[in-house]
């Protein structure tokens, strides 16, 4: 199961455990964010992280840019590369 963010996945996690599932033989989890309980979960979670330093650092020089181009200002299209920070709750 992939769930949008890691706080939702933990309340899966904890359902799905709570039902007599086993994670992952039964259900695996995945959750977005990687936040830091994802790693100290009961099964730690799988999760997916996004640079956000450089997330922060592209959001200010592209909202800088913009008040500083004014009206004339052509919208810039950045992407960052996320990763798969893999853990207990997808493997065995």
């Amino acid at each position: 199961m992939v769930c949008g963010n890691d706080l939702l996945a933990l309340g899966v996690l904890q359902q799905v455990i709570g039902q007599g599932l086993r994670v992952p033989a039964d259900v695996a989890i995945v959750g977005y964010d990687d936040i830091e309980f994802a790693a100290a979960a009961a099964v730690p979670l799988t999760s997916v992280v996004q640079p956000r330093l450089e997330l922060g650092r592209a959001a200010a020089r592209l909202l800088l840019r913009e008040e500083d181009e004014g009206p004339g200002h052509v919208h810039e299209h950045v992407s960052f590369e996320p990763a798969l920070v893999v853990r207990a709750s997808t493997v065995g």
